[in-house]
């Protein structure tokens, strides 16, 4: 599978000045976490999951989550642990060539060993499980059972912890809570695919909720816990680990994004995106006077302070979503060309230069760590022309 890899060939020739890479759920880790992109959550219950994953799949959705948690009642469970393993049993029957990497979200260390046993061959089909409410106490027993889940099946599996637990929330117990984290995440470190943010029930401690004109980095206490969080857990010095973006909580009433005959855009000149250089008017797709989906505008707007923030990829709880996150990742060409000056200058000794795009400066130490990670998602994600925007990339990432 590859990003953008729904598209066809001269579509992708014309957006991309270096291609999206291909990977599969036997790649590297490194590669995995950053390829992950819009993470798409589905409930387990659904009767039509395989039919679901294929047509998201088409759509160009790279990672799911198939969730026995928080998306589905208590006395749901049994019958969607049941239906689970029959969807996949009959999917891998069926040839699975071209699904997304898929992870199941479980309640408990015994649920996560007990359905790695009934699955069978069809664990094959997993690249790992989505560890709920992880804390110091709670995260052992779940390691732990993936442990044994790999024994048990004799593949690799990757544990992906989500950090929503009020823990976490409350101050006085945050900064003990992340260090055991850390510390436990570390003995597990070859395991540990990338740290989940559960922001909305981070939230529920305090009785929140963000509007969709509000980000998570308008309400103090989340953004200090996703500060806190990357701080201890997303350095770049070699031991930290990719962290993904929140939940954005509201989606299109309509299945179409574009529409017209709706408020600003981030795509505006008046009202530019923050802290980035993707605030053209909308352009190049013959539909400047239809503006993105209001309950949209919020969601642009945290994709980049994500990104601004240390985080990559993103929890998607709705198909529209995930093609905002995916452009919003791909590499433009001022990041390409800044970092590997950077990398260049960096091999050479070090020192500042002017950018090619003389409108910054590049410094080769300091700067160094985020050039490496730009490569990264350039690997991933492609590098877009010099002329390509932004909507060009949405544009066709949603009309496949």
């Amino acid at each position: 599978m590859r990003h953008f890899g729904h598209l066809a060939d001269d579509v992708r020739d014309r957006l991309f000045l270096r291609q999206p890479a291909s990977f599969d759920r036997d790649s590297d880790a490194a590669v995995l976490a950053t390829a992950l992109g819009g993470t798409l959550y589905s409930p387990a219950t659904r009767p039509t999951l395989v039919a679901d994953i294929r047509k998201q799949a088409a759509r160009g959705v790279v990672s799911m989550v198939l969730c026995l948690e928080d998306a589905i009642a208590d006395h749901e469970v049994p019958d969607a642990e049941a239906n689970l393993v029959g969807q996949l049993t009959g999917l891998r029957s069926d040839g699975a060539a071209g699904s997304p990497l898929l992870f199941v979200r479980v309640r408990t260390p015994g649920q996560l060993t007990d359905l790695t046993s009934r699955l069978g061959p069809a664990i094959d089909l997993l690249t790992g499980y989505v560890l709920p409410k992880f804390t110091e106490e709670s995260g052992g027993p779940f390691l732990e059972a993936l442990t044994e889940a790999e024994q048990l099946c004799g593949r690799r599996l990757f544990a992906m912890p989500v950090l929503e637990s009020p823990e976490l929330a409350h101050l006085e117990s945050r900064r003990e809570q992340l260090f055991g984290i850390e510390r436990l995440l570390d003995k597990f470190r070859d395991r540990i695919l990338a740290v989940r943010l559960g922001v909305t029930d981070l939230c529920s401690a305090y009785g929140l909720r963000r509007s969709p004109d509000l980000t998570a980095y308008d309400v103090a206490l989340v953004a200090g816990v996703i500060g806190d969080v990357v701080n201890v857990l997303g350095r770049a010095d070699g031991t930290g680990h990719t962290v993904t973006g929140p939940v954005w909580e509201y989606f299109p009433v309509q299945e179409r994004m574009f529409k017209p005959q709706l408020r600003r855009t981030p795509f505006l000149a008046a009202d530019p995106l923050p802290a980035s250089g993707r605030g053209e008017p909308l352009g190049g797709l013959g539909v400047r006077q239809q503006l993105i989906e209001h309950d949209l505008d919020g969601l642009l707007r945290e994709i980049e302070l994500d990104r601004a923030n240390g985080l990559l990829g993103k929890t998607c709880i709705h198909p529209s979503h995930v093609p905002a996150v995916h452009a919003l990742s791909v590499v433009t060409h001022e990041e390409y060309s800044d970092a590997l000056d950077i990398l260049d200058r960096h091999r050479d000794g070090g020192g500042v230069s002017r950018s090619a795009y003389t409108n910054k400066m590049n410094e080769a130490k300091p700067h160094r760590a985020w050039a490496e990670r730009v490569l990264l998602r350039a690997e991933a994600f492609g590098v877009a022309r010099e002329d390509v925007s932004f909507a060009e990339l949405l544009g066709a990432a949603i009309r496949g």
